[in-house]
């Protein structure tokens, strides 16, 4: 089964299982999920969308968000972790964004990316679920089960996203990454796999994932 059969046998499963695909981190504008984006590093979505009700009540505009102090964000993200260095980076990146964007999130990777805590994941989130920009989001999940499948070689993320849109269909990108996550958490988490469900990982590249094509 080459790369592109795989990549086909893959949507065309991941489509059927997850024809809806909601973002997962809640948010209301460009903004809260630029924030949200940033306090999921090494956090549950579930524990992001806990805390985010109790920030946003207070702060969701980069103007509300400056006229709380470091401390003041800490206090409030500390149960997602690494609070120390998030509650910086969203309080220098609202101040950033007043300065220089007019209050209002970029939408352009470069100017992201630029920003204090935002890396490439980050922003590529924004860019595909904010303003619709095709673009392949790789987290640690989606670069297990793509390196699983055999789309990606498994050296790095950066690797990983680079296999995944020469293979996948431009415009199935946005839905794409989170019907992957939806897929994993479901089906393949990274602990304790559940194997006789991870229809996807036990039939790919057998004869049945050919005749699936057909």
């Amino acid at each position: 089964m080459t790369k592109k059969e795989k990549a086909l046998f893959i949507q065309t499963e991941l489509d059927r299982l997850f024809p809806e695909t909601p973002v997962p981190l809640d948010h209301h504008d460009a903004y809260t999920l630029l924030i949200a984006v940033l306090l999921s590093a090494q956090c549950t979505d579930e524990r992001v969308n806990k805390i985010t009700p109790l920030l946003f009540e207070k702060a969701h505009t980069p103007e509300e968000m400056v006229k709380l102090n470091i401390e003041e964000i800490r206090a409030i993200i500390k149960p997602c972790g690494l609070s120390p260095m998030k509650s910086k980076a969203i309080f220098h990146l609202s101040k950033i964004l007043l300065a220089e964007h007019q209050g209002q999130v970029p939408a352009s990777f470069e100017a992201l990316e630029k920003l204090p805590g935002v890396g490439h994941k980050t922003a590529s989130v924004v860019m595909a679920q904010a303003f619709g920009v095709p673009a392949f989001p790789v987290d640690t999940h989606i670069h297990r089960l793509l390196t699983r499948w055999g789309i990606s070689s498994g050296k790095n993320v950066q690797e990983t996203e680079k296999a995944a849109k020469r293979l996948f269909p431009k415009h199935t990108w946005n839905k794409l990454h989170l019907q992957i996550i939806f897929y994993g958490r479901a089906y393949s988490p990274a602990r304790n796999p559940l194997k006789e469900k991870d229809y996807i990982t036990s039939t790919i590249g057998t004869s049945e994932a050919i005749k699936a094509l057909k």
